[in-house]
């Protein structure tokens, strides 16, 4: 016989994208909101992305060499976590405390851990908690754009009331205080899009966490508007929540995942004593992604007929 049967272990589905590839398109994806934030708040922008994607790979690499692995720096992952990091930093932030906030991330979330894969939470999220219990001045410390305005002199979840037409411009365009990544929106739903449209990442978990927002932001009569365009809300749906080690993978889990994202996020916006709730909600998310594995996976083929035989 000329063609013959190969038999293989499962699973026998392949595709042709690495680890490179879809950390690469990840970093694309950010470049349209890094280029945003330089031209916001200048040059200092860019030194803090360096520095902080520079210490991660760095850490990566010497731990890595420590403990005599396999160096992984070429798949990228360090680098996005690098990026996702600065992004949750404002422009004027210390380069030490940068470079602490990337020792939390690599080394001790995800190294730590077993490396890629094995990290039970997103580094970058709890990079960036860390930081702002540690240095909660500096990370508070907004830089401004050079026109200055009511709404830009704070971060635009911290005015009350509906705002008009121009300031829902403002929150598209960034031209307010924050930091790197939350503060263009345009730019970051961008970068969602074009990662849904290639496919790393599936729609489920960031239209049902933005859709869940806007729906509880109105029952609490607060501007939808806002609550969608401000803080780290377009940052952590497109780029955090849909990590693939932390988040569900079913259909099912990714939209348990969305709606309990929504939820947490708007009760501390709400409730709480801080105006963001997004790195909070996408922990507790992390922390809970086994269970919503666990109680949304579907049966295995002919389970289902087994267990009406049984009941039977």
């Amino acid at each position: 016989m000329a063609n013959k049967l190969i038999v293989t272990a499962a699973p026998h589905i392949t595709s042709a994208d690495s680890t490179q590839k879809i950390m690469g398109r990840v970093c694309l994806a950010l470049c349209p909101t890094l280029i945003a934030s330089v031209i916001i708040f200048g040059v200092s922008s860019l030194i803090v992305t360096a520095v902080t994607v520079a210490a991660c790979v760095f850490f990566e690499w010497a731990y890595c060499k420590l403990m005599h692995r396999e160096v992984p720096i070429a798949d990228l992952s360090a680098v996005v976590t690098g990026l996702l990091l600065a992004f949750n930093m404002p422009a004027t932030f210390p380069w030490w405390m940068a470079i602490v906030g990337a020792f939390i991330a690599i080394v001790i979330i995800k190294q730590l851990f077993g490396g890629l894969g094995y990290n039970f939470a997103n580094p970058a999220i709890v990079g960036r908690i860390a930081l702002a219990v540690g240095y909660g001045g500096a990370m508070s410390a907004y830089p401004l754009p050079e026109t200055v305005d009511a709404l830009s002199s704070a971060t635009p979840l911290a005015v009350s009331g509906n705002l008009g037409a121009g300031e829902y411009v403002t929150l598209l365009l960034g031209n307010h205080g924050g930091v790197l990544g939350e503060t263009c929106a345009i730019t970051i739903l961008i970068g969602g899009i074009y990662l849904i449209a290639t496919k790393v990442i599936s729609p489920v978990i960031p239209v049902t966490y933005l859709a869940t927002v806007a729906v509880l932001s109105f029952c609490f009569g607060m501007d939808p508007i806002v609550q969608l365009l401000s803080g780290g809300l377009m940052l952590g749906a497109f780029f955090m929540a849909t990590d693939y080690v932390t988040s569900p993978t079913t259909d099912k889990g990714k939209l348990v995942a969305g709606i309990f994202l929504g939820v947490v996020t708007m009760l501390i916006r709400k409730f709480g004593n801080m105006n963001e709730g997004v790195s909070f909600a996408i922990l507790l998310m992390n922390l809970i992604t086994p269970y919503i594995e666990v109680n949304t996976r579907q049966d295995k083929l002919g389970i289902a007929k087994k267990k009406e035989a049984a009941a039977k």
